[in-house]
């Protein structure tokens, strides 16, 4: 639990004591996130429950439903409950999620998706969502909790990128080879295209307004990146110059994107002069749990040279999690952003201090 928060799952606010230094999310399906395969070993839970982080959160691919029977769909959540590192997981902390394409139903699918409140239903099932919850009422996944006593908020905001997205639109172009590897998406400029809704936009800025001190802004997919062409914002660009207005104009301090999605990790930094926001922005991927990706090279390490001009130090491709530790004793507040492998290994970290205009951006002692 995070700051002295017994449940975090049903409510939208937990106010806790104590003080300590350190509160902890995990990954998973993606942050502590996630992308796994419901039907394969799992041994990296092992590894996630040993830090006994106080919330975990899934971020995605949570399964690899990708069908149009809700038996099979729920037959594969089964799966995943049945795994004994995710039973473990839930007695050790609280767990929040959102979905992305596969727990959703289909790869890359948006709003055009026939069984997308069927899959709503289901996702909520397993996560034990009570029948009150505006969930159960309304369109869409998305959902937000602020843990923590005043003066150590953190706000964790859980968007939906499925249930309204618009269509994508194709034709890429690649580069030569050795630029940087390319998906098959382009930019879709149209006004009318979405990634949230209406709905969930007006949710989203209203939520923003509310006092906090760090804020998870947790999607499915990338939000940040705009040139690799798989799925991200930057397929809509208008919507993602629109969510960086919203952050600028609602004043929303302590912004940190965390993703999944990518069957790789890496972080990222977004400067003011390309967001409008008064200060950096910074992302962190995290995936997958137990399908790694990347070719293998001659001597057995895992590489892809995908573009992204945003990205801090390298791109990890073998399985992984996210963590996040806030130090609430510094002045300002430490907050590390950390990607770890199966053996618990920081592989990635980027040190932030929450409140000031210069980041520490040292790197992780070997």
């Amino acid at each position: 639990m995070l700051d002295g928060c017994p449940d975090v799952g049903p409510s939208e606010r937990c106010d806790g004591g104590g003080n300590g230094a350190r509160s902890g999310g995990g990954v998973g399906a993606d942050w502590v996130w996630i992308v796994s395969k419901e039907d394969r070993p799992q041994p990296i839970w092992e590894v996630v429950v040993t830090n006994r982080p106080q919330l975990f959160l899934f971020l995605g691919d949570n399964i690899y439903g990708d069908t149009t029977n809700l038996t099979i769909l729920r037959q594969k959540w089964g799966l995943l409950g049945a795994q004994p590192g995710f039973q473990k997981l839930k007695r050790t902390c609280p767990l929040l999620a959102t979905w992305d394409d596969h727990d959703y139903g289909a790869n890359d699918a948006g709003a055009d998706f026939v069984l997308r409140r069927e899959s709503q239903a289901a996702f909520l099932d397993f996560f034990e969502v009570p029948a009150g919850d505006p969930r159960r009422t309304r369109d869409g996944v998305y959902h937000s909790v602020v843990v923590g006593p005043a003066g150590r908020r953190v706000q964790i905001l859980l968007l939906d990128a499925r249930f309204f997205r618009s269509p994508l639109k194709t034709g890429f172009k690649p580069g030569e080879p050795g630029e940087g590897y390319r998906g098959p998406y382009a930019p879709e400029t149209s006004p009318s295209a979405t990634v949230l809704g209406e709905t969930q936009w007006r949710w989203l800025e209203a939520r923003l307004r509310e006092p906090a001190e760090l804020r998870l802004i947790c999607s499915g997919v990338q939000v940040i990146p705009d040139e690799h062409g798989s799925e991200m914002w930057g397929n809509f660009p208008l919507e993602r110059r629109r969510l960086f207005e919203v952050i600028a104009r609602t004043r929303a301090n302590g912004v940190v994107f965390l993703s999944g999605d990518r069957h790789l990790a890496e972080i990222m930094r977004l400067p003011p002069e390309k967001s409008g926001v008064s200060y950096p922005l910074y992302e962190v991927t995290s995936s997958s749990l137990n399908v790694p990706s990347g070719n293998l090279t001659r001597a057995g390490v895992r590489f892809a040279n995908e573009i992204n001009s945003y990205r801090q130090g390298l791109t990890y491709f073998d399985t992984n999690y996210g963590m996040i530790l806030i130090d609430w004793t510094q002045t300002p507040p430490v907050v590390r952003l950390q990607v770890r492998d199966e053996k618990d290994t920081v592989v990635l970290q980027q040190r932030i201090r929450l409140g000031a205009t210069v980041e520490d951006v040292r790197p992780v002692p070997r």
